[in-house]
């Protein structure tokens, strides 16, 4: 049986008096583990929307025009975050009853599986139209992993950590994305200008999927290395007590009693999520197909521009530690509305410098939400359907939001000749962050903070 990296805590809103701060401080390895796992897993996820922009218009769909090309292109980038929720919900399901790792060990092993065979897929120069239905296949694949893998990351991290170091904790699962955006657009800048335009296009953009493989040996350290949290452990202990252990239902329950709470969190990654989606995939086609701007200068100007994120997600989680996670959420979601229209001006001077500030302030401003939201939704549902209840908010937003805006971007800027509407709509996502922020209780209130025993959220549930 794999050593426990932290020591079990017990399932009330209270440490315990003889609980030191040191037995609850959550290790390095298990930080370090949650950082790069996750960062592989949105590596290959995110990996898809770069190609989906630049690469698979003309693998997959080259008898197209480019509007069209690009739309079916993006279209089969949604179906990953069609498939997201489904991944959630058997996930929270499984990770509830079973354990947050053993399925967090299932879906990095899937996701690894199905980006690599990405990358072996034959083009539809070759196979005709099973090529593209295999495409779609394999990214719902991704999506499934996806779906399963945010949940059970965060809540390891989360549930592992000091109680008064959870949003700090959880923000090793966040930074992530940045980090993944960053590996993905490298490897495909670097790719791209190590050969000719026609090898790249031929064999050379199957190189960043390939190299995905090495996601099996994270799944490996991880299964070997990384025991369960210590809250899922006391689950399991007080399994024979039914107001305390595991339900024999946990998504059913959550829907039942909790369905509020979940639209609300949905709501929660409106902003972030939107115009993230924008800046790493919808700008990549705009800029190129619209702009007229080269393909590498502006994987360049978004890969830049995300280093802004890999200092603002920490900080916002520890903030979160203490003044409370709402207050960044609010201010981050109007932000975000506030910048909506300011972003896609500078974005049409197809000024490369104006771009990279349009892009590194919006970056910052979703971090200001997106970093406290790994514990804030943990916080929000009891431990025994936790996983549930976090994933299925989390996902939601990605089939509503997520997938949807590159397409979304694409036939507006299409149907109206501007960017105008674009802005419109992430302004909306904006406040739709804020007012759900609003409704919903604060996890980490001064009260909290200032109880070295209490636990945040445990006062909504306990």
């Amino acid at each position: 049986m794999a050593t426990p990296l932290v020591q079990p805590e017990g399932q009330s809103g209270r440490l315990g008096a003889g609980a030191s701060t040191a037995r609850h401080q959550v290790s390095r390895k298990l930080l370090a583990a949650g950082l790069v796992a996750s960062s592989i897993e949105w590596y290959d996820f995110f990996l898809y929307g770069t190609a989906a922009a630049l690469v698979f218009p003309r693998v997959f769909f080259p008898h197209s025009s480019v509007l069209t090309g690009t739309l079916l292109a993006f279209s089969t980038f949604w179906a990953g975050f069609v498939a997201r929720p489904i991944g959630g919900v058997l996930a929270g399901h499984l990770g509830d009853k079973h354990g947050r790792k053993p399925v967090v060990v299932g879906c990095l092993a899937l996701m690894g599986a199905a980006t690599f065979l990405i990358g072996c897929l034959p083009s539809a120069e070759t196979v005709g139209a099973l090529a593209p239905t295999l495409l779609v296949l394999l990214r719902f694949m991704q999506g499934l992993a996806a779906g399963g893998q945010w949940g059970g990351i965060v809540l390891l991290l989360t549930e592992s950590a000091s109680p008064k170091r959870r949003g700090f904790a959880g923000t090793f699962g966040q930074t992530s994305v940045p980090v993944a955006v960053i590996i993905s657009n490298l490897v495909f800048v670097t790719a791209g200008a190590l050969m000719p335009d026609d090898a790249f296009l031929s064999w050379g953009w199957r190189i960043p999927f390939l190299v995905s493989v090495v996601m099996f040996v994270v799944v490996l350290y991880i299964q070997a290395k990384v025991e369960d949290t210590p809250e899922f452990r006391a689950l399991q202990r007080e399994a024979s007590q039914p107001e305390r252990g595991a339900v024999r239902a946990p998504l059913a329950q959550v829907v039942r009693s909790r369905w509020g709470t979940v639209l609300l969190g949905c709501g929660l990654l409106s902003a972030t999520n939107s115009l993230f989606y924008v800046s790493i995939s919808g700008l990549l086609s705009y800029g190129t197909h619209s702009l007229g701007l080269e393909r590498n200068p502006l994987l360049a100007v978004v890969l830049i521009s995300s280093v802004a994120m890999l200092a603002t997600l920490p900080w916002s989680g520890y903030m979160s530690d203490k003044v409370g996670r709402r207050p960044l959420i609010l201010v981050g979601g109007l932000g975000v509305a506030v910048w909506a229209f300011p972003y896609f001006w500078l974005v049409d001077t197809a000024s490369l410098p104006l771009i990279f500030i349009a892009v590194v302030v919006g970056f910052v401003l979703q971090c200001l939400t997106y970093g406290p939201i790994a514990s804030f939704l943990g916080e929000l549902f009891a431990p025994s359907v936790r996983y549930s209840g976090a994933s299925l908010s989390y996902q939601l937003s990605a089939i509503i939001v997520s997938g949807g805006t590159p397409f979304l971007m694409t036939a507006l800027i299409a149907k109206a000749g501007s960017t105008l509407p674009v802005a419109g709509y992430i302004m909306l996502m904006g406040l739709i962050t804020f007012a759900s922020a609003w409704f919903l209780p604060e996890t980490n209130p001064a009260e909290v903070r200032d109880d070295p025993d209490a636990v945040p959220g445990a006062h909504l549930y306990g």
